[in-house]
């Protein structure tokens, strides 16, 4: 039985799996694994190609393109594995990629999900800004990384490498256990994409499971292969999203307070864009906040369902303090600096 589903969500990306697919492929011939890859209606000619290259490799041929997260609910609803790694389709991997966290799962019951480390494709000293070592968010949810704090990218130099737990593993290779991401309600397709790993894990995190991050695995990630780091659909999704995040899984005693910060913190930052003459990603915060309460409605019925599956809401991984006011006021932008505050 093939153990591992690891599945490609492919959108219009033929080169990309021209170019990624291949180390997959030779780096993950176990026989407790499968790849699988499943297209998001794609208009370009990624099935032809898998059809002509990798007749081998199993397809699911999706109707439209669900964007990422409903893309890989609608993909992995149809597969069986005992553990699934939903890997982005602009991954290196590594030779022993695979088996660290696949022998984490086998030996630790209470892990439900993990990342390896994830490196720059293109500078492969630094890591790469979407996971690195492992996700935090800080108590107003802002995301950062361990190797990662903004925009501020370090390079590795083993100084990350202990497997440890986190609040988040990255999306563009996340190792999950196929009964834990079912039972948790998987991806929310109304995130479309970003940050929708994020509220995966903090569901998961509130429901009592341990989420690592194990550095003994090795890819490497391009990232903004799909929407550029400078789209402003992408500053959208990330603004509103955030918002999704925070509405449905803060606990009832700080869900006022934290959003009464977020909005005059999102209020900033678009009045810095203005000031900078960023005009359009001026308009994006407010378009984003305009989306968060015309869905208001949709997201209070989903809290109502997931306050009474909450087991655990104190956990070690959220930052106690502000990592906006820490980076641009205390200059601390390395994982180091701020890490034995995390482990109180």
């Amino acid at each position: 039985m093939n153990r591992i589903g690891i599945v490609i969500l492919n959108w219009n990306g033929k080169d990309l799996l021209e170019k990624f697919l291949p180390s997959v492929i030779s780096h993950s011939k176990r026989e407790w694994a499968e790849i699988i890859v499943a297209d998001n209606a794609s208009d370009d000619d990624s099935i032809a190609f898998l059809e002509q290259k990798y007749p081998d490799i199993r397809t699911i041929k999706l109707d439209k393109n669900y964007g990422f997260a409903e893309g890989y609910n609608r993909a992995l609803s149809q597969l069986n594995h005992e553990y699934f790694v939903l890997l982005n389709s602009d991954v290196k991997v590594s030779q022993n990629w695979l088996d660290p966290i696949y022998h984490q799962f086998e030996n630790n019951a209470d892990i439900a999900a993990a990342q390896p480390k994830i490196k720059d494709y293109y500078r492969k000293s630094d890591f790469e800004y979407a996971g690195a070592a492992g996700g935090f968010i800080d108590y107003l949810a802002y995301p950062f990384c361990r190797g990662r704090i903004l925009d501020v990218i370090e390079k590795d130099k083993g100084q990350y490498d202990k497997t440890i737990d986190v609040f988040w593993a990255s999306g563009a290779a996340l190792f999950i256990r196929a009964d834990i991401y079912k039972k948790t309600g998987g991806l929310d397709g109304d995130f479309f994409a970003h940050m929708e790993e994020i509220d995966l894990c903090w569901r998961i995190k509130n429901q009592g499971h341990r989420i690592i991050c194990d550095p003994n695995s090795t890819v490497y990630h391009v990232g903004g292969a799909t929407l550029p780091h400078h789209s402003t659909r992408k500053l959208f999704l990330n603004f509103r999203n955030n918002l999704f995040m925070l509405y449905k899984n803060l606990p009832s005693n700080r869900l006022l307070f934290i959003f009464f910060y977020r909005m005059i913190l999102d209020g900033v930052a678009a009045f810095k864009f203005l000031l900078t003459g960023e005009f359009a990603n001026f308009t994006v915060v407010f378009k984003a906040h305009m989306s968060f309460y015309s869905m208001l409605a949709k997201f209070r019925k989903k809290r109502k369902v997931l306050l009474p599956l909450v087991t655990k809401n104190h956990h070690n991984e959220i930052y106690r303090n502000s990592i906006i006011f820490d980076y641009f006021l205390r200059r601390k932008r390395k994982y180091s600096q701020i890490e034995d505050q995390l482990k109180a």
